[in-house]
């Protein structure tokens, strides 16, 4: 991370977060509500300190936060926009990313909130279809949807991420869909592709693809067995399974709406 990045990053918070009141030099003297509580949260579920240690200037709480942002390592910055930009005080979290998205794109980072977490994904492409997955699963297909979540936290870890079991999650998150579009919980992902070939018929190649995928997650590295030794799995990997699984859990539920659209839940 370098020096422009971290600076613009802090600028969007500073302008979001300090001086969003229409009045800020009411803010620095007498404090905001919302800037207090920030700060409260920040002490006590981001830095992990005693909130008893806040200063009561408003001057100096933001010498400190400060400080942290600019002498920290570069995945803590990330950890911090991405704790703010879920927690903003005068607008909504998705405007908060979309700024802070702006920035990482123009700095060309590596990185971009994708389904409220700060990924290694920075193509746009692959970051929509992510999150089109997951608001499409959030209500009635809520047990995908955990698991791409999940695959994203783990991908989204930092400074090491586990790409190991963030592709076993976005592999469930496929198992999961079919469970509920077959109506059977035991179904491995094999018989449930059959299943829904039969309701829904899908493409040969695409249903082949994915059982050749669900072999590699059973037998490459270890991913859903445990094997001893390290994994050589690396983060385009994990990646790409992300993208490929959210790709296909959309792709099943459009045929299945399709299908059936009296009894769509999406």
């Amino acid at each position: 991370m370098d020096d422009g990045l971290r600076s613009r990053l802090w600028n969007v918070f500073t302008k979001r977060c300090i001086n969003a009141a229409s009045d800020s030099q009411y803010l620095y003297y007498s404090g905001k509500i919302p800037f207090l509580n920030l700060c409260s949260a920040l002490w006590h579920d981001h830095f992990r300190r005693p909130v008893d240690e806040i200063p009561d200037a408003v001057v100096r709480k933001i010498e400190q936060i400060r400080h942290h942002f600019f002498s920290c390592d570069w995945y803590e910055v990330y950890d911090f926009v991405e704790f703010v930009a879920n927690r903003p005080i005068y607008i909504s979290a998705e405007r908060a990313m979309k700024e802070f998205n702006e920035v990482l794109a123009d700095e060309m980072s590596a990185y971009r909130f994708v389904a409220g977490k700060l990924a290694p994904i920075s193509s746009e492409q692959e970051k929509s279809a992510i999150e089109r997955a997951v608001s499409q699963t959030s209500n009635s297909y809520s047990t995908t949807s955990e698991h791409l979540r999940q695959a994203i936290d783990l991908l989204a870890r930092k400074p090491t991420a586990d790409y190991r079991n963030s592709i076993k999650e976005s592999i469930s998150a496929v198992e999961a869909l079919c469970a509920i579009v077959t109506g059977d919980p035991s179904a491995t992902l094999g018989h449930a592709l059959k299943m829904i070939d039969a309701q829904t018929k899908l493409h040969g190649a695409l249903r082949s693809a994915f059982e050749k995928l669900y072999g590699y997650t059973s037998d490459a590295n270890g991913i859903r067995h445990a094997l001893m030794g390290e994994s050589n799995l690396e983060q385009e990997d994990a990646i790409f399974m992300l993208v490929a699984c959210s790709a296909f859990v959309s792709y099943v539920i459009a045929k299945e709406a399709r299908r059936n659209p009296a009894a769509s839940l999406v």
